[in-house]
């Protein structure tokens, strides 16, 4: 469940007052949250209503920092994406399960471990410091996350710890009447699996990492489908180019997944990109990668710009391919400083035959070229150590997924003032001098 736990919770301190007002945000535009369609369906099932959740791009954090009204929880991440970099010292403290690419800090207490699912250390944190926040509501929100991400406590999936379990039989122990956790992974897993009326756009940004440094950034997608159906798609490298062309991309990586029936993973990886070199050059890294060993193995492709590999190591989720490709950019971007920039870059493969494909045609073919060159010449951003990124991701209807969205006008910004008489409402404590909780903070 990592898109409804990757958020931050922002306390906001009240005008004339040194009352906070604790706030989760998801750490995604509101547009995005269809998208999540697990997300949405244990929400609904918890009594958690679209309304009363508040997205990144609904709250001006950097105004209410540079106010000096604004401090940081992060939750299942570690590190500031680009944009929110000065954002950076608010931040007080971090839970994650990830990587720790942050630099210690006295200011900031970080609890991180490698667990299956982040739930796991909210559940922990809850437990032995507000056990008072721990309803039948929140631990049905935190059992359902731990459950999904653990998948469904089976050893063969690689994901579960010790402490998973632990904690999951906590909550199972305090309130006898949640769900049975078979039925309630296999409703969340079937929800997560849903990618039907989805275009190749939405599949890939449903659940999606951006990464980067210097001038290339990769997108790096969980693809709930097995390849041989992803590649399958009617279109799809016109719309994997025009994907790129649109969000700045020089490469994609997708990484598909399914499980049999014992709940074991299978895994594939496709690499594509309209620059012979940066295809070559991120396949030689995943296809080099030691720790871990991916031991991924060719397989056919129909498209000249589509690597496609089968992946022996099952275990070796996204969490544990993104160091690799930061690894990889690091590495990128030291040769760019080192060579300059190579004048025989090539935009688009020599042999690439828009006749070929279907849907591709000389638009595309001029779009997937000036996409390349945008990549090549275009530095975004201050140099980083390969950050992860948040971006605005096209308006989503919540019912067919595919048109006639109510955003499609887009979203203002929600006032302090809002957010706070909102969450006062919810909880039902009004009055400046009160501090303001929701048990759907976690």
């Amino acid at each position: 469940m990592e898109g409804f736990l990757q958020r931050c919770s922002a306390a906001l301190k009240t005008s004339g007052s040194s009352c906070k007002t604790v706030v989760p945000v998801l750490n995604i535009p509101r547009a995005e949250f269809p998208l999540r369609s697990d997300n949405v369906f244990l929400l609904k099932e918890s009594g958690v209503p679209p309304e009363a959740l508040v997205f990144r791009d609904e709250v001006d954090l950097a105004g209410l920092h540079r106010a000096k009204r604004l401090v940081l929880s992060l939750v299942d991440h570690n590190v500031l994406p680009s944009p929110d970099i000065d954002l950076e010292e608010a931040v007080v403290e971090v839970i994650d399960h990830h990587h720790l690419e942050r630099t210690p800090s006295t200011s900031c207490s970080v609890t991180m471990e490698t667990v299956g699912s982040c739930a796991t250390l909210v559940t922990e944190y809850i437990h032995h410091k507000a056990p008072e926040v721990l309803d039948r509501q929140v631990a049905q929100l935190l059992y359902g996350a731990i459950v999904l991400d653990c998948v469904n406590m089976a050893p063969e999936a690689g994901k579960v710890t010790p402490k998973d379990s632990h904690l999951a039989c906590l909550l199972e122990s305090r309130f006898p009447d949640l769900p049975p956790r078979g039925a309630l992974f296999q409703s969340l897993q079937s929800a997560k699996f849903d990618i039907s009326g989805l275009s190749t756009e939405q599949i890939l940004l449903k659940d999606m990492k951006a990464v980067s440094r210097g001038d290339l950034r990769l997108a790096v997608s969980a693809v709930y489908m097995t390849l041989d159906m992803f590649l399958q798609r009617k279109s799809l490298q016109r719309e994997l180019c025009e994907f790129c062309h649109k969000h700045r991309f020089g490469a994609v990586v997708a990484m598909t997944i399914s499980f049999n029936e014992r709940s074991e993973p299978h895994r594939q990886l496709a690499v594509y990109s309209s620059s012979t070199l940066y295809r070559e050059e991120v396949s030689q890294a995943l296809e080099k990668a030691r720790n871990p060993s991916l031991c991924i193995s060719p397989m056919s492709s129909p498209f000249n710009d589509i690597r496609s590999y089968l992946q022996g190591n099952a275990l070796a989720s996204r969490k544990k391919v993104l160091p690799i490709l930061k690894d990889f950019l690091k590495e990128w971007d030291k040769k760019q400083v080192h060579c300059g920039e190579a004048e025989d870059f090539e935009e688009l493969d020599n042999h690439f035959d828009p006749t070929g494909s279907p849907g591709i045609d000389g638009d595309a073919r001029r779009h997937c070229f000036s996409a390349s060159r945008h990549h090549r010449r275009r530095l975004l951003g201050p140099e980083d150590s390969g950050t992860e990124e948040d971006f605005q991701v096209p308006a989503t209807p919540m019912n067919s997924l595919v048109e006639g969205c109510p955003l499609d006008a887009g979203l203002p910004q929600i006032s302090v003032e809002a957010i706070l008489e909102k969450f006062s409402c919810m909880v039902g404590e009004a009055g400046e001098n009160k501090d303001v909780s929701w048990p759907g903070d976690q």
